[in-house]
């Protein structure tokens, strides 16, 4: 991918100061270049060029091509969410707290921006999962993810039980606050924090967390993309489980439900600045190579 780019929707929660100074200074900057900005028309900035067009957010994609996200991870999940199953591109502007996905700095935003806009940037194509809630009680519940699906116990103070099935074949019974099934992309996400692996997001990988396991020896793994995972709630278990995808509710699992998730057609695209070192990201968000006594990141 190297297209030129004259039509770009800004996406981000303004009611964060920083975020609404970071959309402003952005539309300014593109309009003074003669490009088009669109914006959610239920957004209440003050100061955003008189001429920046405003869309129902459910439309804005369609009318865009590239998207912006201003904020943190949470945002650019949000905005993949808008261009799957378009030919658009993302670009993450990090006002957040580590930002994986939203990796150009407010400082660098604009000389960033300038050099995306003369074709100048690295795409990277990152693969989906297509998630699906098959029930007895009405139709299935179908989405797609890029960072992952999280299944958590829906009654506080009480331990879930899942199964796992994986190509078919049984797993494992897991006990405990449930399970984070997550992409390479979304390997640095919550399944990091559950004591996941870093997967590189070249590998066409998945990662099956458990989320506080009742017992020890109940541990990630690490399996093929192309593989079809199953979950499925353990009848006696008398509880239910919500199941999110990218943050966002698919719906309850329960004894009468299974979870399904495969592989997705399509991908999301991602736009990096020249320069971008996946490893340097690494090293910055988690600290990593950091000298004990002078706090400077060794070479």
């Amino acid at each position: 991918m190297n297209k030129r780019f004259s039509r770009i929707a800004l996406v981000g929660k303004v009611e964060d100061a920083r975020v609404a100074d970071s959309m402003v200074a952005l539309a300014r900057h593109l309009r003074s270049r003669g490009l088009v900005v669109l914006v959610d028309r239920d957004i209440a900035v003050a100061d955003l060029p008189g001429d920046t067009e405003r869309r129902p957010m459910d439309m804005i994609a369609g009318d865009a091509d590239l998207i912006v996200a201003i904020g943190g991870d949470g945002t650019m999940l949000f905005a993949a969410q808008l261009a799957i199953g378009r030919d658009i591109p993302l670009l993450g502007i990090n006002r957040g707290r580590l930002g994986f996905l939203t990796d150009v700095s407010p400082d660098d935003m604009l000389e960033s921006f300038d050099s995306v806009l003369q074709g100048r940037y690295e795409a990277d194509a990152r693969s989906l999962l297509e998630v699906r809630l098959v029930g007895t009680r009405g139709p299935d519940a179908v989405r797609r993810a890029l960072n992952d699906v999280v299944v958590q116990r829906h009654e506080s103070g009480r331990m879930v039980e899942l199964e796992t099935w994986i190509g078919g074949q049984f797993v494992n019974r897991h006990g405990g606050d449930g399970l984070v099934i997550a992409s390479s992309t979304g390997s640095t996400a919550y399944a990091l924090s559950c004591g996941g692996p870093i997967i590189h997001p070249s590998l066409d990988a998945l990662v099956i967390a458990p989320i506080s396991p009742h017992t020890l020896s109940d541990r990630p793994i690490v399996i093929g993309r192309n593989s079809r995972v199953e979950v499925r709630l353990v009848e006696r278990s008398g509880t239910r489980a919500q199941v999110t995808c990218d943050g966002m509710l698919l719906g309850d699992l329960d004894a009468s439900s299974n979870l399904v998730i495969e592989p997705a057609a399509g991908s999301v695209t991602l736009l990096h600045p020249p320069g971008y070192d996946y490893f340097r990201l690494l090293r910055s968000k988690l600290h990593w190579g950091r000298s004990a006594r002078s706090g400077r990141v060794e070479p």
